[in-house]
């Protein structure tokens, strides 16, 4: 049977950090946990179900997973985030494909996520994401805030049963905090590789955004928290590329 190394970061996670760590308790051959510099009880909760914690400042979404990944004893990786956890399902199929991991797959699994009062059955889901792989075959890329899984050429994927449950956010203006957060790093990346941003990006891009999310990924059926979501959707949006608008206009001036 192959053996997993559970990967996390966190940061001032107390209070979700916990149930993320117990959902891994029989799956996970060992846990991983990149911290930087939690001012919290995140290290004293972290401490219970693991001596593998390591610190470092914040490098970024991306380069903090792969330090993660780095310090893992074993091959296969499963990542959560600290406001995730595994479904009973979700734990059943990983320990059911234990036994069979193959290092020319990776798999992915449906991530659901609870927004403020209820789970979204639509908007935001069923987002898969390849979060169990083989380290040599495959690492985090993409563009920071938004991090995925890039695979070797010719590695196939397979889904998993179940679901990645995430606890998102519990308010809306937790939700805007991270927005706020998101766009200054979202900005920047498109700003680093000199995408050209028209006056009609943000409202376009922040159009689509809403379009897809509520009403061809129907968030309409979430009631008032898929409304909010796509709302705040096309806020996210639109703000990144205003932001970069006042850079442009503004250079050595504008503050993102």
């Amino acid at each position: 049977m192959a053996k997993i190394s559970a990967c996390i970061i966190s940061f001032n996670e107390e209070l979700k950090i916990e149930d993320c760590l117990r959902s891994l308790e029989g799956i996970a051959d060992e846990i991983i946990v990149v911290d930087s510099l939690s001012t919290d009880r995140t290290l004293e909760i972290a401490a219970r179900y693991t001596d593998r914690i390591y610190h470092q400042k914040f490098l970024g979404h991306v380069e903090q997973k792969n330090l993660a990944v780095s310090h893992a004893a074993h091959d296969w990786i499963l990542s959560l985030d600290c406001d995730e956890r595994l479904s009973p399902e979700l734990r059943a199929a990983i320990l059911a494909a234990k036994d069979g991991l193959d290092g020319a797959r990776a798999y992915r699994m449906a991530r659901k996520t609870f927004y403020v009062y209820r789970w979204l059955n639509h908007c935001w889901y069923p987002d898969r994401k390849v979060r169990l792989f083989n380290k040599h075959h495959a690492r985090w890329g993409g563009t920071n805030p938004h991090d995925r899984i890039v695979l070797d050429e010719g590695i196939q994927v397979s889904d998993l049963a179940g679901d990645i449950q995430h606890y998102s956010f519990s308010s809306i203006s937790e939700h805007l905090r991270t927005i706020d957060n998101f766009t200054e790093i979202g900005a920047r990346e498109i700003i680093a590789k000199g995408k050209k941003v028209s006056l009609l990006s943000p409202l376009s891009h922040g159009l689509w955004t809403f379009i897809r999310l509520y009403f061809i990924k129907r968030g309409f059926l979430d009631g008032l928290a898929g409304f909010i979501v796509a709302t705040l959707s096309f806020m996210h949006a639109f703000v990144k590329y205003a932001k970069v608008l006042l850079h442009q206009r503004k250079p050595g001036r504008a503050r993102l």
